[in-house]
């Protein structure tokens, strides 16, 4: 069998404690505009990980969506796999797999839904196709054939034409993620990577330290 180990020796760039903004969400705004400028593919994509109400991990690839100085922001339907699973368990991690910059993010924080505002305008601003595929998608759920999901986005195109507003499902909207530590994670050469940890304190404010690698 051919062996999967890597050799490749990640650079030199260092991450130093006194190089980050003593904030983690100004820091993390600094580290996704550069994956941005670097031209990586989807820099706003990050590992969602859920567990189930019978106790499984689940992991899947979503979007950021939203940003701001509290907290991380997604979309999805509220009765998939992941709506469901944080309905009992709101405990997530987000992983932002940056390879190409040889970084990473992890995000560990609760989850809650969005409010009803904030839903609508996710929704508002998606294109059509994807707006008619939300309402025809019973996400997660088994089905027969892709003929079959085909034919009921062929129904909702029938129930709303191009010229008609389409609706927001009641059960799909926005999840928001109020971190409770992140991560920073700057690969370096010979495995003695960087990793710096911020911790939210009960009282506010954040508390760094670095961690072994």
């Amino acid at each position: 069998m051919e062996s999967l180990t890597s050799h490749t020796d990640y650079g030199a760039v260092s991450l130093n404690e006194s190089g980050v903004n003593p904030d983690p969400m100004v820091e993390f705004d600094v580290w996704l505009a550069a994956a941005e400028q670097a031209g990586l593919y989807e820099p706003n994509a990050m590992v969602l990980s859920t567990v189930d109400p019978e106790g499984w991990p689940s992991s899947r690839t979503v979007l950021l969506k939203g940003l701001d100085g509290s907290g991380f922001e997604f979309v999805t339907n509220y009765a998939s796999r992941k709506g469901r699973a944080l309905s009992v368990n709101p405990d997530v991690s987000l992983l932002f797999p940056w390879y190409a910059m040889q970084r990473q993010v992890i995000v560990y924080g609760t989850a809650s839904p969005t409010d009803a505002a904030t839903s609508d305008a996710y929704f508002v601003g998606r294109p059509r196709a994807s707006r008619v595929a939300a309402v025809a998608s019973d996400q997660s759920r088994p089905i027969a054939s892709r003929a079959l999901i085909e034919e009921q986005v062929r129904r909702v195109e029938e129930r709303y034409p191009d010229d008609t507003d389409i609706p927001r499902p009641d059960d799909w909207g926005g999840f928001r993620v109020v971190p409770r530590a992140i991560e920073f994670w700057q690969g370096r050469t010979s495995r003695l990577h960087d990793r710096l940890r911020f911790t939210a304190g009960d009282a506010g404010g954040w508390t760094m330290e670095r961690l072994q690698p």
